[in-house]
C-alpha cells in the first residue's frame, strides 16, 4: 500500500467496495508500516485516516507516531474516543501521553477514566524523569510463591491479554515482595500439582524505581532478558521495564550523546520537529563561548609573530597542523565518551589507558610526521620540514592527551562525559597546537641555527 491508495479514503466520492478493499489491506500491515506510512500525511489529513482504523489499530499504530503528531490527534480527536485510546494503551505509553498534553486535557482525560486506572497513572507519574521508575509499565503478570502451578496457570490465562508480557512470571510473597521468577516454558512443562515455590529461581535481577534507566538498560542488555523487575526500597515489585522500553533508552542516550557532543541539545524534539528559532538557540551558546576561546589562538600568533615574519613558510602549515591536532582530539574523545557510557571503561582505568593513549598518539604522530615532513622538503625548505615534523608529533599527542583524559575529568567532577564535545577539544587543541607549533619553531630557529 502507497500513499495514493491511502488518500482514497478521504475522497467522498470513494465507493464502499474501494473502502473495505482499502481497509482490508490496511489490517494486514505492521502497525509500524502503517504508522511510517501515515507520517507522510500533513496533519490534516491524520485524524480522518486514523479514525478508519479499528481500536486494535489504532493503539498499536499511535503510540509508534512522533510526538507531534501524537499530540495532533489527541487534541483532534472526540474526547470520548481518547479517553478510549488512552485507557486500551500500555500503562507506561499513556504515562507519556497524558504528560505531552496540557494540564487542563490532561487532567480530564484522568477523570474520566476509571479508578484503578487513575491510581496507577498518578503513581506512574510520581517518578522523577531519567529514572526506572518513569519507564516502567505495571502490565506484568506474577503469581503467589504458595500457588500451584493449576492455580498459576488459571491465572495467567485469565491476566494474558492486558499484560505486556507472559514468557517471565515474577513470584511474590504475602508482602508483595519479589521473592523470585518462573518462566512459562517451565510452568508449562511442570506437573500441575507441583508448587511455584519449587520451580522458581530466586537469583533475581532487578532495579530499584530510583535507579536510572541507563542502568537498567545496562542490565537488560548484559543479562539478555525481556523484562527487568524494578522494585521499590521494601523489596516489593511495583513494575516491570521491557526490552523494547529500554532499547527506546538507548537510542535517546545515544541521540542525546551524539548532540552534547556537538555543543548541541534538542531535548526530546527531533531534528524535523524543532524550528528556526530553537535551533539557532540551541546552537548558538557554545559557538558564541568558542569565539572567545579562539581568541588565544589568535593571541599566540600575535605573540609569535616575528619568528612567523622571520620564515613566512611557517604560515602555510598552520592551519595543517592545528587541524591535525584537533582531529586526533575528536578522535580519542568519541572514543572515550562511547566507552564510558558503555561501561566497558571505568574511572579506574584511566592510568592504564593514558599509557596506552600516549603510545598510540606516538605512533600516530610520527606517520603524520613524515608525511608532512616530505611536503616540506618538496617545497624546498629542510629546516621548515624539521619544525612542521617536530611539532606534528607534539600536537597530535597533546590533542589525543587532551580528548581522552577530558571525559574522565568531567565524570570525576559529576558531569556528563559527552559534554567533552568535539568542538570544545578541537578548540582546545587548536590554542595548544598554535604555541606548541610556533614554540618549536622559535627555538629550532633562534637556538638550533644560531
Amino acid at each position: 500500500m502507497d500513499k495514493e491508495k491511502l488518500l482514497e479514503l478521504l475522497k467522498p466520492q470513494a465507493s464502499q467496495e474501494v473502502l473495505d478493499t482499502i481497509k482490508d489491506e490496511m489490517i494486514e500491515l505492521h502497525p509500524e508500516s502503517l504508522a511510517d506510512l501515515m507520517q507522510e500525511f500533513d496533519d490534516e489529513h491524520l485524524l480522518p485516516i486514523f479514525n478508519t482504523l479499528d481500536t486494535e489499530q489504532r493503539v498499536a499504530v499511535f503510540y509508534r507516531l512522533s510526538e507531534a503528531a501524537q499530540l495532533h490527534l489527541a487534541k483532534s480527536m472526540r474526547f470520548s474516543r481518547l479517553v478510549n485510546l488512552v485507557a486500551q494503551m500500555s500503562h507506561d505509553d499513556r504515562v507519556d501521553l497524558l504528560q505531552s498534553l496540557d494540564d487542563e486535557l490532561s487532567e480530564k482525560v484522568i477523570r474520566s477514566l476509571a479508578k484503578v486506572e487513575r491510581e496507577d497513572i498518578l503513581r506512574l507519574s510520581t517518578f522523577e524523569e531519567g529514572t526506572a521508575g518513569a519507564i516502567m509499565t505495571s502490565d506484568y503478570a506474577w503469581v503467589e510463591e504458595t500457588n500451584s502451578v493449576r492455580e498459576a496457570i488459571k491465572k495467567i490465562k485469565r491476566e494474558a491479554p492486558d499484560k505486556e508480557t507472559i514468557y517471565t512470571i515474577y513470584v511474590l510473597n504475602d508482602q508483595r515482595e519479589l521473592v523470585g521468577f518462573v518462566t512459562l516454558r517451565t510452568i508449562m512443562l511442570a506437573s500441575l500439582n507441583d508448587r511455584i515455590e519449587d520451580l522458581m529461581t530466586i537469583d533475581i535481577i532487578s532495579v530499584e524505581a530510583s535507579d536510572t534507566q541507563e542502568r537498567a538498560a545496562e542490565l537488560l542488555s548484559k543479562y539478555d532478558l525481556i523484562a527487568l523487575p524494578v522494585i521499590d526500597s521494601h523489596k516489593r515489585l511495583i513494575g516491570i521495564i521491557t526490552f523494547d522500553d529500554a532499547l527506546d533508552v538507548v537510542e535517546e542516550e545515544a541521540t542525546d550523546d551524539f548532540h552534547k557532543m556537538g555543543s548541541v541539545s534538542l531535548g526530546r524534539m527531533s531534528l524535523a520537529e524543532a524550528g528556526i528559532g530553537t535551533m539557532i538557540l540551541r546552537r548558538i551558546p557554545w559557538l558564541l563561548i568558542l569565539i572567545f576561546m579562539n581568541l588565544f589562538s589568535g593571541a599566540g600568533i600575535d605573540f609569535f609573530s616575528d619568528t612567523i615574519q622571520s620564515r613566512i613558510g611557517l604560515l602555510f602549515f598552520l592551519p595543517l597542523l592545528i587541524g591535525s591536532g584537533g582531529n586526533a582530539g575528536a578522535q580519542a574523545a568519541t572514543l572515550m565518551v562511547r566507552a564510558l557510557a558503555t561501561g566497558s571503561v571505568r574511572m579506574k582505568d584511566w592510568l592504564q589507558l593514558l599509557g596506552k593513549e600516549v603510545f598510540i598518539a606516538l605512533g600516530i604522530g610520527l606517520i603524520m610526521a613524515l608525511t608532512v615532513s616530505l611536503i616540506g622538503v618538496a617545497k624546498g625548505d629542510s629546516e621548515i620540514a624539521v619544525i612542521v615534523g617536530l611539532s606534528m608529533v607534539m600536537v597530535v599527542v597533546f590533542g589525543s592527551l587532551i580528548g581522552m583524559l577530558m571525559p574522565f575529568g568531567l565524570q570525576l567532577l559529576k558531569l556528563d562525559p559527552a559534554t567533552a564535545s568535539v568542538p570544545l577539544v578541537t578548540s582546545i587543541a587548536d590554542i595548544g597546537g598554535v604555541v606548541i607549533y610556533m614554540g618549536i619553531a622559535t627555538w629550532y630557529l633562534s637556538v638550533v641555527l644560531t
